[in-house]
């Protein structure tokens, strides 16, 4: 996916009915011994690094339970929505573990910290609506009877950005992405890198030409 330049949004969805994803299978991680866990939550780790890092944005689409990883799975993408039933949580505590490929971190970010820290220490589940009002997901959207009603408004949603200067988008992600990590000084001068990335491109030209000939643009991601 990050090297296919035909790619322009990518949407995370299950094909289980009612479950985004349950998270670990602790019968699975109980048979580990304790350096198996620690390789395993590494390369969880690595892998929602990978999600986070693809260029292009990338939507979560929660039509039912995201627990523990699954959560965390959410959370490495850029966008998320929830059926309003969809159940969400960090539950590692109740089992007396934490976090470990990324809640920790991206939680606060999304939430704030004292949020996070509530959800994270007491391992409580919320519905889409709840996540929604405390800022988690973008959009709550009430399930429909196939059960993939958070889908299709992530379809939606990603139609939107689908007509958008492709680089302009990628650089945006690149500089909200690395910019949210430093102080706003440092932040503007990534911005002003991105940007100037963005200044040779033809999408931009076209953009302008399309502007003032009263027509849509045509962008083609060069």
């Amino acid at each position: 996916l990050r090297f296919d330049e035909k790619v322009r949004v990518v949407v995370f969805k299950s094909e289980v009915k009612g479950v985004f994803c349950a998270g670990a299978d602790l019968k699975e991680r109980e048979k580990m011994d304790d350096a198996e866990v620690g390789l395993f939550v590494k390369r969880l780790r690595n892998l929602m690094d990978e999600i986070a890092a693809l260029p292009v944005p990338t939507i979560a689409a929660i039509d039912g339970y995201a627990l523990g990883g699954g959560l965390e799975l959410a959370l490495a993408c850029d966008l998320r929505v929830a059926a309003s039933s969809a159940k969400m949580g960090l539950i590692e505590t109740t089992r007396g573990l934490l976090p470990g490929a990324g809640g920790t971190q991206r939680l606060p970010r999304c939430v704030g910290v004292g949020l996070a820290k509530e959800l994270i220490f007491t391992g409580r589940q919320i519905d889409g609506q709840e996540a929604f009002s405390m800022g988690l997901v973008n959009h709550t959207v009430q399930q429909n009877d196939e059960g993939d009603a958070a889908y299709q408004r992530a379809l939606t949603l990603a139609k939107e950005i689908l007509p958008q200067a492709p680089i302009a988008v990628k650089m945006g992600k690149l500089a909200i992405n690395r910019g949210i990590e430093v102080d706003i000084a440092s932040g503007m001068a990534i911005e002003g890198m991105c940007y100037a990335q963005n200044i040779p491109t033809r999408d931009r030209q076209e953009g302008m030409a399309a502007f003032r000939e009263k027509r849509p643009p045509r962008f083609i991601g060069k």
